[in-house]
């Protein structure tokens, strides 16, 4: 089964904001076996978005639509809808009065017509309630295909996904059981890794299929088996991952199922009462913020410091000027003594630290562009490792974050 996804809205087409909304469709309905065929993203304009309906309709078993639904003149997508299905806009009761509950509820501002004008819905189609919203989500069908129109505000879209459009799919459709087992590497290339499994790789089932999700600095492998009998794929994946670990134990730090390595981390910090506090230098921050976006975060984080100068270093961290002076602010000892002070400074388990030169040019420091070191502290040891990652500044910012996170599982894994 296939679907397709059109997003509608000009500040998409000149990247006034990222279509995030896309990459959640295409994860949620992977997880129940349904391929999405193409995306694609039309202009607010009736021609365009007709034409869209129609080689979507060709194209797809579904067709989710998300954006245009606003209450001013240059959202049209409704009065599109109408026209595509030869339908009329009706009054729905039950969304006016979501809309007036949400106004009188969060808006200061008065109900205005033009608002009360959400509540006009296509008469053929099933009204999907919006409890984060003024603008409804709507169920259409012709010719055996279903058509979803959704508001394109992400929080909105994913709760009307999450909560009503899956579960009418599943009642209405037989899904594949579909099982995805992500095994995540660091320290070894794409192409290398392709090598040194590449036998195992060929001998995979025909229905369990490999997938290389490369980035900075670590490669995902993701197993995905696709089959109606649930046991058959469960028992199977499971045996095909005990097979590649025993080829690939030196890169292998973890499991990352739809979660990235920091929340895995926070999970294993959690589970055992545990902190941690982070010193950022030449990542700037980048560390601090990867934990804290995940929510639960504040059970485990203590807290970060970006202490970016030289003389910040000094003051906030107490590292000591002697020590700079001599091995220079990109060194093993000053990277070590910014993860022990501040693992002592928040009183935490785990620190971690980064200090380095992400270029373009040369800093306080006359390292190469591209050094970083990078250092954990736990209250009984602090251990730490000096990489090169290039020229580039945000690839060395990247590969550095990410890096970090390696140097703190691979702890874990040892202990």
């Amino acid at each position: 089964m296939q679907a397709e996804i059109i997003t509608i809205g000009d500040e998409i087409l000149i990247g006034q904001i990222v279509d995030t909304n896309s990459a959640f469709l295409g994860k949620e309905f992977n997880k129940f076996g349904i391929s999405i065929y193409q995306i694609t993203s039309v202009q607010d304009e009736k021609s365009h978005i007709l034409k869209a309906l129609k080689e979507a309709e060709e194209n797809a078993d579904i067709i989710i639509i998300t954006g245009g639904l606003g209450p001013t003149k240059d959202d049209i997508t409704k009065h599109t809808i109408c026209e595509y299905f030869e339908d009329t806009l009706v009054e729905d009761k039950a969304v006016l009065t979501n809309v007036e509950q949400i106004f009188a509820k969060y808006n200061s501002a008065p109900l205005l017509e033009v608002n009360k004008q959400q509540a006009l819905v296509p008469s053929k189609c099933k009204v999907l309630m919006n409890h984060n919203g003024t603008a409804p989500g709507m169920w259409l069908e012709k010719n055996g295909k279903v058509f979803v129109s959704l508001p394109g505000v992400p929080y909105e879209m994913k709760a009307l996904i999450t909560e009503q459009v899956i579960p009418k799919l599943r009642a209405q459709f037989k899904f594949p059981y579909i099982m995805h087992k992500t095994i995540l590497t660091y320290g070894l290339g794409e192409s290398a890794l392709a090598e040194r499994i590449e036998t195992w790789e060929n001998n995979l089932p025909n229905f369990i299929k490999l997938a290389y999700l490369p980035s900075l600095g670590r490669v995902r492998l993701r197993l995905s088996g696709k089959a109606t009998d649930k046991s058959v794929v469960e028992k199977e994946i499971l045996h095909q991952v005990d097979l590649l670990l025993t080829q690939i134990e030196d890169v292998f730090v973890g499991y990352e199922e739809d979660e990235s390595i920091e929340a895995v981390i926070g999970k294993r910090l959690t589970e055992q009462g545990k902190t941690l506090a982070v010193a950022e230098s030449c990542t700037g921050g980048r560390i601090a913020e990867a934990f804290t976006a995940n929510a639960g975060s504040s059970a485990y984080f203590k807290g970060s410091v970006v202490t970016y100068a030289t003389a910040s270093k000094v003051k906030i961290l107490n590292v000591s000027e002697e020590a700079i002076k001599k091995h220079s602010v990109v060194s093993k000892q000053v990277a070590e003594a910014m993860a022990k002070n501040v693992r002592t400074l928040f009183e935490s388990d785990y620190a971690i630290s980064t200090t380095g030169n992400a270029g373009p040019t040369k800093g306080d420091s006359e390292a190469e562009v591209g050094t970083v070191w990078i250092a954990i502290a736990s209250k009984d040891q602090v251990y730490s490792e000096v990489f090169n990652f290039g020229d580039h500044r945000e690839k060395v910012i990247g590969r550095a974050t990410n890096k970090a996170f390696e140097m703190l599982q691979k702890y874990f894994l040892k202990k």
